[in-house]
């Protein structure tokens, strides 16, 4: 794909993409699908079966699934061949974190930290002496890899960290001394990732560190928590370890950024991990519906539980458009980065970082349609799915923590405007531009005509257009208002960013199903156009919603009006789909196929 064709990240906020220029789950190459498989056939045997046993605390299982996991390559999908991995593709590594994520959050916390903060920091700042050393082990699973960042007064502000590391009188090592908390896999790690700063530096520093308890390393008792109940969770004390100077992550001051790198990774990932948990979640409450019979009547023919499995099924197959949209983007950006003569790191690095705005809205949309799809599934279970005996019970506590990982909610949806409007004073993204053409276009003369909207998404692609006017409407208003000051507007940034997500999201869902009409045709299709079309109209509501808050925060009289007016034009819908009937048609192919079918 030609760089031409690859949209920059945040760009899809002022472009309009073309069905043919993104990837979908359904353009998985052979290996992909192999891969695909290889990791269902594994957890459908090591997991599933022990599915209780993960929610009785039983850490040696989580334990011993990872090593197995380690065996089979799992755990080395990211890492490249030299190192020991299988020096895969981003969109493989997606792949697999999607699919052996889906069962219980424990194993997916255990696996997610190995892989991510566990091992990539170690390949992406390591010396190559370092990356010889460690990485080839943390691949294999024959050690694991834990991240110490977070302190009882560092949590979101992961810089404020007061664990010191103070050299050595004759300069051969760092003795490290604090206090972290929350740590995934510190009950079985063999290395730890760990954070402190030097004297009064303004930046953290990163540094390697091996688990040997006679070296000033001791763990706390294992947290009590609400979910992953077999994802162990400790405190790690560190009293005056000793750690050569040569085992010193990337240079002295740069530990903050490692953990930013590191927390841009683990936010995409999270929202892949989240998607098999999703379908999961749907095809068990279809099927649980199903076989319940309540006045003579399957509970599924009930409208009032239809509507429920249609919204579940629908997130789960817009939060898989996006995430394999926004995974395919950063391939290639590697691949054009890696291509024009970066080194691994830089490519890699980058080409993450350049859709940092999409890793955050997929973190907060798909965490979030994972905890109400559990919501949902323990209330169509009724009072069974308060059961611990029910699968649903412990998927709704396990899906709680996605909110909260990789940056709170709150912080990931501020981040994405506040990056946008960086990324546009940097020149990366011109949407002053655009913000200033749509404000030229509320003060000029609408035109009443009615567009042809005959052909299939015709409406849809007007309204996704008119939503980005939308955006750009109260953006360049606020930006225009408030300056720089607007990021301490914190209820504006929120409001706006859910704007932002909602045309993200409803974008990828939109120009999949466009794609996969124009290749399998419009009948194969029914269920998906259904999806779209609902998912975009409820994204219509938020939109208005969101905006009215907006607007009337910060304005009145004269341009509070036109900004009403404005909110009122581009959200307009020419022909209203019926979303009862959209419902229905989702509904009635789950019932059919019995199971997440999309």
């Amino acid at each position: 794909m030609e760089e031409s064709n690859i949209t920059r990240g945040g760009e899809f906020i002022i472009k309009e993409t073309s069905p043919g220029n993104i990837f979908t789950p359904e353009d998985f190459s052979e290996e992909q699908k192999m891969m695909k498989q290889a990791v269902i056939d594994f957890i459908d045997k090591e997991v599933w079966p022990h599915k209780g046993r993960f929610e009785k605390k039983d850490f040696k299982l989580t334990e011993e699934v990872m090593r197995k996991a380690g065996e089979l390559g799992f755990l080395g999908i990211a890492v490249p061949e030299e190192y020991g991995g299988l020096g895969m593709g981003f969109v493989s590594t997606m792949l697999v974190c999607e699919y052996i994520s889906g069962c219980t959050g424990s194993l997916s916390t255990a696996f997610g930290a190995h892989t991510g903060i566990g091992t990539m920091p170690i390949v992406f700042y390591g010396t190559e002496e370092q990356k010889q050393k460690y990485v080839p082990k943390l691949a294999s699973g024959e050690h694991f890899g834990s991240y110490c960042l977070t302190e009882p007064t560092a949590g979101s502000d992961a810089n404020s960290g007061k664990t010191k590391a103070v050299l050595s009188e004759d300069g051969t090592h760092y003795k490290i001394s604090g206090q972290k908390i929350w740590i995934s896999n510190a009950g079985f790690a063999n290395i730890f990732i760990v954070f402190a700063r030097i004297e009064d530096d303004k930046n953290i520093t990163g540094f390697i560190v091996p688990n040997e308890p006679n070296n000033g390393i001791s763990l706390g008792e294992e947290e009590n928590k609400l979910g992953i109940h077999s994802s162990s969770t400790r405190q790690v004390f560190f009293d005056n370890t000793k750690v050569p100077i040569e085992n010193m992550l990337s240079e002295r001051g740069n530990g903050f950024k490692i953990a930013l790198n590191s927390l841009n990774v683990g936010r995409i990932k999270l929202a892949a991990a989240c998607l098999d948990a999703l379908k999961r979640v749907t095809s068990l409450g279809v099927q649980y519906a199903t076989e319940r019979e309540q006045f003579n009547t399957k509970i599924i023919d009930f409208e009032a539980i239809r509507e429920k499995v249609a919204q579940m099924a629908t997130d789960s197959y817009v939060g898989e458009s996006a995430c394999y949209r926004a995974a395919k983007d950063i391939e290639n950006r590697i691949k054009i980065r890696h291509d024009s003569g970066n080194s691994f790191q830089e490519a890699e690095l980058k080409g993450v970082e350049e859709y940092v705005i999409e890793c955050s809205i997929l973190k907060v949309a798909l965490s979030e349609d994972c905890q109400n799809a559990t919501d949902e599934g323990i209330q169509i279970f009724g009072g069974m799915g308060f059961s611990a005996e029910t699968p649903m019970e412990s998927a709704w506590r396990d899906a709680r923590i996605a909110r909260i990982y990789e940056g709170t909610n709150e912080i990931n949806r501020m981040l994405c405007v506040g990056m946008l409007i960086k990324k546009a004073m940097k020149g990366h993204i011109d949407f002053i531009t655009p913000a200033t053409q749509v404000g030229e276009e509320l003060t000029g003369i609408p035109s009443f005509e009615i567009p042809d909207i005959s052909e299939l998404f015709a409406q849809e692609k007007i309204i996704i257009n008119n939503l980005k006017k939308v955006f750009l409407m109260l953006a360049g208003a606020g930006i225009k208002k408030f300056g720089e000051k607007l990021e301490k507007h914190q209820q504006i940034l929120l409001a706006v960013s859910d704007i932002m997500i909602e045309i993200y999201m409803a974008e990828s869902a939109l120009l999949r199903t466009q794609k996969n009409c124009n290749r399998y045709g419009k009948e194969s299709q029914k269920g998906q156009i259904a999806m779209s079309q609902l998912y975009l109209y409820q994204a219509v509501d938020i939109v208005q919603s969101k905006g009215k808050e907006v607007i009337i925060s910060f304005s009145e009289g004269d341009e509070q009006k036109g900004l009403l007016m404005g909110l009122k034009r581009f959200t307009k819908y020419y022909d209203f789909p019926n979303v009862m009937d959209l419902r229905n048609i989702i509904a009635e192919k789950l019932k059919k196929e019995n199971k997440y079918c999309f």
